[in-house]
């Protein structure tokens, strides 16, 4: 997905421009006169051409900001630029923003970096347009030209372009110009002409998708020779072409791997050793394991590696041999044998109630949001009072299983059949109550549980009234602390005071699991993270202690090593993938970490797909219904279709057999933010492409098949991909459908999602993406979600409640499964923004607590029925929003048509008007439907026609009716009244909407 706006916000905007500057200042030679002493920020600004005056409104440190509306700028040496310099005093740092020195309120003007403020150093810096950078802007110099030398081997590339802009100027087009001047061997060069300036932005690509941009921040380069090499930037560089005697060759072999020891958890084998040492460099390590009847070799470049899916109560013997990058190989070293223990314990098993997911209409929970059934697994993180939660009252994990369970009933009242859940495996963050943090895929999160309200037990209570259970699971990324079993590396933060309560002293005999409260610290979210002042034995991270130019939210300074980055050598590259995502559509998109505290797996390494499908074969076992696949779009397609869907679909048929396995629904996330067809015309980022199977074959490589797919793929363009007439009737009959190219995984309708800003939007726009996809009928359809509102929104619909009902109403009669996110149906917390991260309090979010709205008693008298309710929730069903819902799931369950049944709107006269029918072996039923507005449908097949809404009765003998609809939301359900599917007459009574 696209960055997740529920997932912790390491770096504001702010400290993005910060991260940029502070790595950017040491490659910049600020000009001769302008520079500014120790202890001074010189700031130019640009102002916009409007502003007569110029005001600098700044704080240093800590320290109280200036007066209102602060100090004036004075005008620079170059036109156009104002300048300022800030005694910094003490501090590392001061804070600032520009004004055009009114305080009027309806003439006065702020540049305050979008509300998140400027920050800056010791140094000379420039604002222009909201971009900060380092360097003076004034020189009397021409800027000449820069001759810019890209690093190839760092990036494992054989070629580069760079995509360009020079002093602010117009970009060269996508993908820039390319890198052949000639150079050396692992080496590309380009000159660009600066004409005046002396400076550009450049970021850099393979020509195939992949970008090197600087972690987003682009690159800032000065006149004369540049080279970057691994987004590290040389000023004035030495030529790295120039001639120099050809090297000895490297005949010395590494020094033999030492200390190679190894321990078993269950199935799996984590072993470390000391780093080997090389006259030249060690280039990484090949592991021979020998048991259980074979002998594998593995390599990597780091000096830990954990074996999987091992066979139980099994000695296997391991050998270590480093290499370097001559091919000189050490010796072995001295073998060690570790012997597996039992299989990790089955779960207590349960059975996935089965039937068509069409059919069920599904409600979304946050379930550490929802209703809070046992306040003693109550939990905050570290940041419950500085957030504000405290003050609420309202720690993170709040809502579990217990509560969840206690107001099943509630959402069985609502009509809902189908309950989709976050999240459930032991999480590990400073922001982890969603529970995409993933830490320990085999243990479910403490904090969810109770006596007696396991998950398991929610589980079977949820099928013993009827109801399924969709998992939330997660296949891209771990927590940045890595994954239990598969590799949990030791983090190594700089002892710095600023960051006590991140950062506790390591008890190795405390073991981590989100409720216990670890004796020392005194706290759940302990993270046993390893800090000194010292660089710690065994360390396997570059530059280790050096602050990276980066600060927090608070303004503390960041170290590397301190939050994990997968250019680092903090994870090995066996397990987890090594680079920054720079383009969102791009190739790297798949191989490259989305956020810097969600460790990206390497899912075509077979240990991390092993260790996945082992953890959620456990929950298949459990008796879930189904799974809701997080960021699904960043594990590439192939790989879905060779691996993941393939393993989880034979333990299914394992478990159920063959049919009913197919009732299991998995329906994936491919984060799509865009109102078109296609996401911005790449076909592998769009989310129709996942529901197909591949239509040529690939390299038997995971990585190469990966890349060969993306470009293959995206060379045959958007008109030249696979379409299925699944969705669609045959006139007016029912087509059997053929799945036979059909991947296993169903998606979450992006298109509709986005265009929800108007149902009659969604609508179209669901129609127009459906002949691309292999069967829209199983399409999940939303208005909003934890995540985004239409039009990629960051807040909970806010249409009202007349849209509301309109979008319910279409939701429930058309194409897809209706999904509704928890607290809609009282439209709870429209309008407020539905994340901001770890630093504010939940309850002014739209993932805010909704316990309040439930409290009470309440019993469910058959689906979309309220048997009794007292207190609160008695309360909350009254709304008029919930008598529609409740309607609606009642007449949705009435007509088979509607919940498994293909569309067409041939012959349909009216907006948001379509038929649709359904037809097996004991079933046929046809529906006219008519939304918001009235409609004609002609040629049409002759007999009785009963509305579901009103009871009205049309004979049609011509192959015509007309459906009087009027008013938005309300709605027109005219069945055709048939043996084998009988019109069922009005269902319901008349309602607000419904009449």
């Amino acid at each position: 997905m696209a960055r997740r706006a529920f997932h912790r916000p390491v770096r504001s905007v702010r400290t993005a421009v910060m991260a940029l500057t502070a790595a950017l200042a040491a490659a910049l030679i600020a000009v001769p006169g302008l520079a500014a002493e120790p202890g001074q920020a010189v700031i130019y600004y640009q102002a916009p051409p409007a502003w007569q005056q110029v005001n600098i409104h700044y704080a240093v440190g800590d320290g109280a900001w200036t007066a209102l509306p602060g100090a004036a700028m004075d005008d620079a040496d170059c036109a156009g630029w104002q300048q300022y310099t800030i005694e910094l005093d003490d501090a590392d740092t001061a804070q600032f923003v520009f004004n055009n020195g009114s305080l009027d309120n309806g003439s006065a003007q702020w540049d305050n970096n979008a509300g998140a403020d400027y920050r800056a150093g010791a140094g000379d810096w420039t604002v222009a347009e909201g971009l900060m950078s380092g360097g003076a802007p004034c020189t009397t110099a021409s800027g000449g030209e820069a001759e810019v030398y890209f690093d190839l081997d760092s990036r494992g590339w054989d070629r580069a372009n760079m995509h360009y802009s020079v002093a602010g100027g117009a970009w060269t087009p996508v993908p820039g110009i390319a890198m052949d001047e000639q150079a050396c061997d692992g080496w590309a060069k380009l000159t660009a002409d600066l004409g005046a300036a002396q400076t550009l932005e450049a970021a850099f690509n393979d020509g195939a998708g992949t970008w090197d941009n600087n972690g987003g921040g682009d690159y800032t380069l000065r006149a004369g020779r540049t080279t970057v090499q691994a987004g590290l930037v040389t000023a004035d560089a030495a030529d790295p072409c120039a001639a120099v005697d050809p090297p000895e060759p490297d005949t010395t072999a590494p020094s033999v791997p030492e200390q190679v020891s190894g321990t078993a958890e269950h199935t799996s084998i984590s072993l470390r050793w000391q780093p080997a040492t090389d006259d030249v460099g060690v280039t990484g390590y090949t592991l021979t394991r020998t048991g259980a009847g074979e002998t594998i070799a593995r390599e990597t470049a780091a000096t830990s590696f954990t074996d999987v899916g091992l066979a139980p109560n099994t000695e296997y013997t391991y050998t270590v041999a480093a290499y370097d990058a001559a091919g000189n190989v050490s010796a072995p070293s001295e073998p060690v044998a570790v012997t597996t223990g039992e299989a990790p314990p089955a779960p207590a098993g349960g059975q996935m109630l089965g039937g068509d997911p069409r059919r069920d209409p599904i409600y979304f929970v946050m379930t550490a949001r929802f209703y809070d059934g046992d306040e003693s697994n109550n939990r905050g993180g570290n940041q419950h009072e500085n957030a504000g939660n405290d003050a609420y009252d309202d720690p993170m994990f709040r809502g579990d299983f217990s509560g969840l369970i206690e107001k099943l009933d509630y959402i069985k009242a609502l009509g809902f059949s189908a309950v989709w859940i976050t999240p459930v495996v032991l999480n590990r963050s400073d922001y982890d109550f969603h529970g995409y943090h993933g830490w320990d895929f085999y243990r479910v999160d403490a904090r969810l549980e109770s006596e007696g309200a396991s998950y398991q037990d929610l589980i079977d209570t949820a099928h013993a009234k009827g109801m399924k259970i969709y998992q939330d699971v997660v296949f891209n990324h771990s927590s940045r602390w890595g994954a239990v079993g598969l590799e949990t590396p030791r983090h190594f933060g700089v002892q710095d005071e600023d960051w006590d309560e991140h950062y506790h002293t390591e008890n190795p005999d405390f073991v981590y699991d989100g409720l216990s409260v670890e004796p020392d610290s005194g706290v759940s979210h302990y993270n046993g993270d390893l800090w000194s002042t010292e660089e710690p034995e065994g360390n396997t991270c570059e530059h280790w202690g050096l602050h990276n130019g980066y600060y927090s939210p608070e303004g503390r300074k960041i170290y590397h090593c301190q939050w994990p980055n997968p250019t680092s050598g903090i994870f090995s590259a066996e397990n987890y993938h090594q680079c920054w995502i720079g383009n969102w559509e791009g190739e790297d998109a798949r191989s490259c970490w989305i956020h810097d505290d969600l460790a990206d797996f390497n899912t075509e390494s077979e240990s991390v797909q092993q260790y996945l499908l082992g953890a959620y074969k456990r929950f298949i076992d459990m008796g879930v219904d189904g799974f809701r696949i997080d960021t699904a779009v960043h594990i590439p397609r192939i790989t879905w279709n060779r691996v993941f869907l393939p393993e989880l679909e034979s333990h299914l048929i394992a478990k159920y057999g063959e049919e009913k396995a197919q009732d299991f629904y998995i329906f994936g996330e491919v984060a799509a933010f865009v109102h078109d067809r296609w996401n911005r015309g790449s076909v592998n980022h769009s989310p129709q492409f996942f529901t197909w199977t591949e239509r040529r074959e690939y390299s038997a490589d995971g990585d190469l098949a990966a890349l060969e797919q993306y470009e293959w793929e995206n060379s045959q363009g958007t008109e030249n991909q696979p379409t299925s007439d699944n969705a669609f009737l045959d006139g007016n009959e029912y087509r059997e459908p053929d799945h036979s190219r059909f991947s296993g995984m169903n998606i979450i309708d992006m298109r509709m999602h986005m265009n929800f800003s108007e149902a009659s939007n969604a609508f179209h726009s669901g129609m127009d993406s459906d002949p691309w996809t292999n069967d829209a009928t199983f399409n999940t359809v939303y208005v909003d979600s934890h995540d985004y509102g239409p039009n990629k929104s960051e807040e909970r619909y806010s249409g009202g409640t007349d849209a509301w009902a309109e979008n319910m109403s279409l939701m429930w009669t058309f194409r897809g499964v209706p999904t509704l996110y928890y607290g809609s149906e009282i439209e709870f917390q429209a309008g407020v923004q539905i994340d901001c991260g770890p630093t504010c309090p939940l309850a002014e979010t739209g993932r805010a607590y909704y316990g309040e709205h439930l409290e009470g008693e309440v019993i469910a008298g058959g689906f979309g029925e309220v048997a009794s309710a007292s207190g609160a929730v008695a309360e909350t069903l009254n709304s008029p929003l919930v008598e529609h819902l409740q309607r609606l799931n009642r007449i949705r369950s009435a007509v088979p048509a509607l919940q498994t049944g293909q569309y067409s709107t041939e012959g349909v006269e009216g907006d948001m008007a379509f038929k649709r029918r359904y037809t097996d072996d004991t079933t046929d039923s046809f529906a006219l439907v008519a939304v918001s507005s009235s409609a004609t449908f002609t040629g049409i097949p002759n007999g009785t026609y009963v509305d579901a809404v009103t009871g009205t009765v049309q004979e049609v003998a011509n192959g015509t009716l007309t459906a009087e609809v009027a008013g938005k939301g309300n709605l027109a359900v005219y069945v055709l009244d048939l043996p084998d599917g009988p019109a069922p007459g009005q269902v319901g009574d008349d309602g607000p909407y419904l009449h």
